[in-house]
C-alpha cells in the first residue's frame, strides 16, 4: 500500500523592510533665533582670541610664498626678558590670591559667624569701598606705598591688592549658608572661634575659596594699570606691562610680535582656568544650592 505525501509551497524569506525612519524634527522660529543668538555671541567672544593666535603666526616679512611659523614667537624672546616678567606676575599673583584667600575667608567667617557690636555698620563700609574706582584711590595708595619706602617695588602689588571687599562678601554668604549647628557642637566640645574656624567651617568652605582665588589670579594676572603707576623699573615690570615695549615707538613695532607676546600672556591664565573649572564649578553650584 502506498501513500502520498503532499508538500505545501516553500516561503522563501526576503530581504527585511527598512525600519520607518524618525521624523525630523522642525525647528521653531523661537529656536532658530536661540541658535542664532549663541552664535553671534560666540563669534564675538572667540573671533578675536582666533584673530589673534591667527596673526601671531603670520610672517614677519610679506614675500613670495614664506610659510606661516613660529618668527613672532622668537622675536618676543629676544626683545623683552619674558622669563623675569613671567616670574615677576607669577610671585605678584600667587600672593596676591593666597593673601585674599586667606582675607576673605577670617574676614567673611567673622562677619557671618561672629556677632559683634556694630558688625553690619563696619560690613557696610566694606562694601562701600566697591564703590569707589582704582583710578580714585590709586593717589593716595601710592602716597603710602611712597612713605613706607616700597616704592618700584613688588610689594607695592602686593600688599594693596590683599584686602577683598569682594572677596569678603562672598565669603560671608558662603559660611551663612553652613549649618550653624556646627558651631555649636564645636561649642559644646570646648573649641573657641578660632578653632571652629580653621577645623570646621575652614575645609567646607574650600568652594568657595576656590572661586576667590581663581578670580584673584585671572584679575592680578592681567592687571596693567597698577603696575604701571607702581613701579618704574623694568625689572619689576610684570607681564602685561613688560610686553608693551614690544610696540615700539609710536607703535611702529611688528603686530605679530606684539600679538604673539599677547598668546604667550594668555597660556598661563587658560591653564589655570582649565584645571580649577571644576573646583570654579563646584563652588557655584554649592553656593546655589545653599
Amino acid at each position: 500500500m502506498s501513500t502520498t505525501a503532499t508538500v505545501g509551497p516553500r516561503v522563501v524569506a526576503g530581504p527585511a523592510a527598512p525600519a520607518p525612519r524618525p521624523p525630523r524634527r522642525r525647528l521653531r522660529p523661537g529656536t532658530i533665533g536661540r541658535i542664532a543668538i549663541l552664535a553671534v555671541a560666540v563669534f564675538l567672544t572667540l573671533g578675536p582670541v582666533v584673530w589673534t593666535v591667527w596673526t601671531s603666526f603670520r610672517p614677519q616679512v610679506a614675500g613670495l610664498g614664506i610659510d606661516p611659523g613660529f618668527g613672532a614667537y622668537v622675536d618676543v624672546f629676544a626683545q623683552v626678558d619674558v622669563w623675569l616678567l613671567v616670574w615677576n606676575s607669577v610671585l605678584v599673583t600667587a600672593l596676591c590670591a593666597f593673601g585674599q584667600m586667606a582675607t576673605a575667608a577670617l574676614a567673611g567667617y567673622v562677619f557671618a559667624r561672629v556677632p559683634f557690636r556694630g558688625s553690619g555698620l563696619v560690613f557696610g563700609v566694606v562694601l562701600a569701598t566697591m564703590m569707589v574706582p582704582l583710578q580714585v584711590t590709586i593717589v593716595p595708595v601710592f602716597m603710602l606705598i611712597r612713605g613706607m619706602g616700597l616704592s618700584d617695588t613688588l610689594l607695592a602689588l602686593i600688599l594693596p591688592a590683599i584686602p577683598t571687599a569682594f572677596g569678603t562678601f562672598l565669603m560671608r554668604q558662603y559660611f551663612l549658608g553652613l549649618p550653624g549647628e556646627l558651631a555649636e557642637a564645636a561649642a559644646i566640645d570646648g573649641a573657641g572661634p578660632l578653632r571652629t574656624f580653621t577645623s570646621v567651617y575652614a575645609p567646607l568652605a574650600a568652594p568657595g575659596l576656590a572661586i576667590v582665588g581663581i578670580l584673584a589670579f585671572n584679575y592680578h594676572w592681567n592687571e596693567f594699570f597698577r603696575p604701571l603707576i607702581l613701579t618704574i623699573s623694568e625689572e619689576n615690570f610684570t607681564l602685561p606691562l613688560g610686553l608693551v615695549s614690544l610696540q615700539g615707538n609710536l607703535g611702529t613695532g611688528s603686530m605679530a610680535t606684539v600679538l604673539a607676546g599677547v598668546v604667550i600672556s594668555m597660556i598661563p591664565a587658560l591653564l589655570v582656568f582649565v584645571i580649577g573649572q571644576r573646583p570654579l564649578r563646584e563652588g557655584l553650584t554649592a553656593g546655589a544650592g545653599k
